[in-house]
C-alpha cells in the first residue's frame, strides 16, 4: 500500500526527509520534466501556476494566486513563531531549446534554459514535505515567482503584494552548470553583481568627412564615449567593488564619407558593491555630459537600473550550511562572486537571506552554461536541492 505524505513522520529532520523522498522522489521529477515541456515567458507562468496551486492545494495548504495572477504565495505552519520563507522563480526564456531530451520544451522558440523548471519542482516538492510534518519548528513561506528573468525584476511585484510581510530570513537556490551534482555553493557577503543597462542616442547635423571642423564628428563623439566611459569608471570608482562597464552595441552609419546624423550605443554597468550601486547613475551621467561636452553632438541618455546585488547574510549561510552538511561530507563547496545579476536581491532589501548555487553538472559532460540553447541539469539534483530547502526550513535557529 502506497505510504501517504500525513503518515511520514520520523522525529529527526533527516528521517523526514529521508522517508518522504524515498515515497515521492520521483513526482518531483515528473513535475520538473512537466514543466521544462512546457515553458512560459515572464509574467505569462500561466499553467505552471496552476500547476503550483493544484499541487499545494492537494498537499491540504492554501495557496493563494499573486495579485498579477502569475506566482504562488503559501504559508505553512502557525503564526505564533518565527516565519522563514523560501522561494523559486518560474519563468522561462525565449531561447530555442536544442537538448534533444524526451521532454523537451514543446513550445517554439521558448525553453527553461537557466533551471527554473527545477527550482519549481523542487519547492513544490519542499511544501508537500513539510505539509506532511505535524509541527515545524518555523512557520514557513512559500514563495513561487514569477518574471525574474526580465529588468527589474518580479521579485518586485511579489514585495509589493507583501509576500514579506512577518518574515525575518528568505532563502534561494539557483542551478549552477559549474558545480558537480551533489554540491551546493554557499558565500557570505556579495553572491551577485547589480546589473544596469545604458542607451545612449548621439544625434549631429551631420556632414562630408572632408569638413569634420564644420559638424559635430557623431562617429568620433561615440568613439570617445566608447572607450572614455569605461576608462574613466575606473578612475573614479574603487577597485575592490568589481565595477565593469561593458559596450554591447554601437551602431551609426553607412557611408565612408559622409558623416552620420544619428547613433546609439548599448552597455551595461555591473558592480558587486551596493553602496557603489547607489552611486552609478548619476556618475555615469556626469561623465557622459562631460566627454561629449566639446564635441558638437547632441545625446539622450536611459540608464535603467537592473538589481542591485545579493549580498549573503553571514547567519542565514551559517543555517544552510549546516543543511547542506547533512546531505553528505562533500556537499558544502565555496562559490565566487558571479557579475550577473538576480532579482532575489530586492527581497534583500528587506531582510536578510542567503542564496546558494546548487550544482548540476553530471560531471562527465561539457559544462554548459546557462542561457545556452542545450543547457541540462542532472535531475539528482532535485534531491539536493529539496534536502536542503526542507532542512532549513526544519532545522531553522
Amino acid at each position: 500500500m502506497a505510504v501517504s505524505e500525513r503518515e511520514i513522520r520520523p522525529a529527526a529532520p533527516r528521517d523526514v526527509i529521508d522517508a518522504w523522498w524515498a515515497a515521492h522522489g520521483q513526482d518531483v521529477v515528473r513535475w520538473r520534466r512537466q514543466i521544462h515541456a512546457h515553458p512560459e515567458l515572464s509574467r505569462q507562468e500561466v499553467n505552471t501556476t496552476e500547476l503550483v496551486m493544484s499541487e499545494l492545494s492537494a498537499a491540504g495548504l492554501a495557496p493563494r494566486r499573486l495579485p498579477l495572477g502569475t506566482g504562488v504565495v503559501c504559508d505553512i505552519g502557525g503564526d505564533d513563531r518565527p516565519r522563514i520563507a523560501l522561494r523559486a522563480d518560474m519563468d522561462a526564456l525565449p531561447i530555442t531549446e536544442h537538448t534533444g531530451l524526451s521532454f523537451s520544451s514543446s513550445v517554439e522558440g521558448v525553453s527553461h534554459a537557466c533551471g527554473h523548471d527545477a527550482h519549481t519542482a523542487m519547492l513544490i516538492g519542499v511544501a508537500k514535505l513539510l505539509a506532511s510534518v505535524d509541527e515545524l519548528p518555523v512557520g514557513v513561506r512559500l514563495i513561487f515567482q514569477a518574471a525574474e528573468e526580465v529588468m527589474p525584476g518580479g521579485a518586485l511585484d511579489a514585495v509589493a503584494a507583501g509576500v514579506m510581510g512577518g518574515v525575518g530570513r528568505i532563502y534561494a537556490l539557483h542551478c549552477d552548470p559549474k558545480l558537480p551534482v551533489g554540491s551546493v555553493g554557499l558565500r557570505s557577503g556579495a553572491l551577485t553583481s547589480a546589473a544596469d543597462h545604458i542607451d545612449l542616442a548621439l544625434h549631429s547635423p551631420g556632414g562630408h568627412t572632408s569638413r569634420p571642423h564644420l559638424t559635430g564628428d557623431l562617429v568620433y563623439a561615440m568613439g570617445t564615449v566608447i572607450t572614455g566611459l569605461p576608462g574613466i569608471l575606473s578612475r573614479r570608482l574603487d577597485p575592490r567593488s568589481g565595477t565593469v562597464m561593458v559596450w554591447g552595441a554601437a551602431n551609426a552609419g553607412s557611408a565612408p564619407n559622409a558623416i552620420p546624423q544619428d547613433g546609439r550605443l548599448l552597455g551595461t554597468v555591473r558592480t558587486g558593491d551596493h553602496s557603489t550601486w547607489a552611486e552609478l547613475e548619476p556618475l555615469v551621467r556626469s561623465v557622459i555630459g562631460e566627454l561629449l561636452a566639446p564635441l558638437g553632438v547632441r545625446y539622450d541618455l536611459s540608464y535603467f537600473r537592473g538589481v542591485p546585488p545579493v549580498v549573503n547574510d553571514e547567519r542565514a549561510v551559517a543555517t544552510m550550511r549546516a543543511a547542506v552538511a547533512q546531505i553528505g561530507p562533500n556537499a558544502v563547496a565555496d562559490t565566487p562572486q558571479s557579475p550577473g545579476g538576480e532579482d532575489f536581491s530586492w527581497y534583500l532589501e528587506h531582510v536578510p537571506g542567503a542564496m546558494g548555487r546548487l550544482g548540476v553538472w553530471d560531471g562527465i559532460a561539457p559544462r554548459v552554461d546557462l542561457h545556452q540553447p542545450n543547457f541540462d541539469l542532472d535531475e539528482r539534483a532535485l534531491e539536493v536541492g529539496v534536502r536542503t530547502l526542507a532542512g532549513i526550513a526544519l532545522a531553522d535557529d
